[in-house]
């Protein structure tokens, strides 16, 4: 089996961020079109999820080549880059933050960032930050990205020999985690507003799905022995036909689900159409666990997804193109959505949260997110020679 990359992955993580960035920037008009509001799930159950699935095509490929030793020291390498850029980005936020709490006189920006625990107790706040407990809003993602993948070395050999056998033990936590109150601790007493010991199996998810899309790419480049016309088609007519109930349940079970989302919005319409069991039965539902209902919206979303969008054609348009190259430097992409957030609710404050200022600085934050992309893009290609070279 061979590990390669899937530019679909790319372009849905860059639409990630893009989603990640509106939905941070608080009124944004744009952030209404944003997949939160039509289903249970959101943005960050599409980045956890191809997280693990771009880790594990990644580091499967390093596990196959160089071995074991070799894909973990590699992996834990990355792990701590993302730690010391977590370090750096928080210190950044900080001081973007403070900068424009000074020029807002209407909201305090400090306290909705959640960072007086910084203000009240520094010293404290210094220690959480370097242990990962205190983690201002906008810097969630992060942090549980790094635990998920430090802990990748312990599942990547089984999971690509028993995939079937990993996922049935990451079920089996996620499901006793809520019982037992599993999660890491945070500031004052809190928790991780992202449980890690939940939210590992959207990542296990994610590495299952890139393990048997590349067995599926893997048994279609084998030649056929005795090639007929149409034999190929009529296999894939037969796939068809068999998931085909499938397809019909995940549609429904997004269609009603967004239907649910949207009537959010009116509640006493939602409250005279939605049954009281039902509505006991559904809610709360729960982001910090990853409430089964959030779970299977996003599941159903990605098979509806994964059927109506099959390879990478649809990916070379211009725009397309764009999306994936963000996705591409996903790290960098995200950090720099974190930093233009507060700056974007900063101007948009001073402008008393003017419509059009608020459509022109969500655009402005995305061109600005692309550009730095191309620049990476260009500065990756401006290097390779010189690699090259020097070996």
């Amino acid at each position: 089996m061979t590990f390669e990359r899937d530019h679909r992955i790319d372009f849905f993580r860059g639409l990630a961020l893009i989603f990640i960035f509106w939905d941070h920037v608080p009124h944004n008009p744009l952030g209404q079109i944003t997949l939160r509001n039509f289903g249970f799930s959101d943005a960050a159950e599409i980045f956890v999820f191809l997280a693990g699935y771009a880790a594990v095509l990644a580091y499967g490929r390093i596990l196959q080549r160089d071995g074991f030793l070799i894909a973990c020291v590699k992996i834990l390498r990355r792990a701590w880059t993302l730690y010391v850029v977590h370090i750096f980005l928080l210190a950044m936020l900080m001081g973007i933050v403070f900068f424009a709490n000074s020029h807002v006189e209407t909201r305090d920006l400090v306290e909705e960032m959640g960072l007086h625990h910084f203000i009240s107790n520094p010293q404290q706040a210094l220690v959480d930050e370097l242990l990962l407990r205190f983690k201002p809003n906008l810097m969630d993602p992060l942090p549980l990205y790094i635990v998920l993948l430090a802990g990748l070395p312990l599942v990547l050999p089984m999971l690509v020999r028993k995939t079937g056998a990993v996922v049935a033990v990451s079920l089996t936590v996620y499901l006793l985690a809520p019982w037992f109150g599993w999660n890491l601790a945070a500031i004052k007493d809190g928790v991780w507003y992202f449980n890690p010991v939940t939210w590992q199996l959207l990542f296990v998810l994610g590495g299952a799905a890139a393990i048997h899309g590349q067995r599926v790419a893997s048994k279609r480049s084998q030649p056929a022995a005795a090639p007929t016309g149409g034999g190929d088609q009529c296999r894939s007519c037969r796939r068809l036909r068999s998931f085909q109930p499938l397809l019909v349940i995940a549609v429904v079970y997004v269609v009603v689900t967004g239907v649910i989302t949207v009537s959010w919005r009116w509640p006493e319409l939602h409250d005279a159409v939605m049954p009281a069991r039902l509505s006991n039965l559904l809610y709360p539902i729960s982001k910090t666990d990853l409430s089964p209902v959030r779970l299977l919206h996003f599941l159903a979303l990605a098979y509806v997804t994964a059927r109506l969008l099959p390879g990478n054609g649809w990916t070379h348009n211009w725009l397309a193109r764009q999306c994936c190259r963000m996705g591409r430097y996903s790290l960098e992409v995200f950090c720099l959505g974190v930093l233009l957030a507060p700056l974007a609710d900063m101007v948009n404050a001073m402008t008393d949260d003017a419509f059009y200022m608020q459509i022109f600085t969500a655009l402005v934050g995305v061109g600005l997110m692309a550009l730095l992309a191309v620049w990476l893009d260009f500065n990756k290609r401006l290097t390779r020679p010189l690699t090259v070279a020097a070996a």
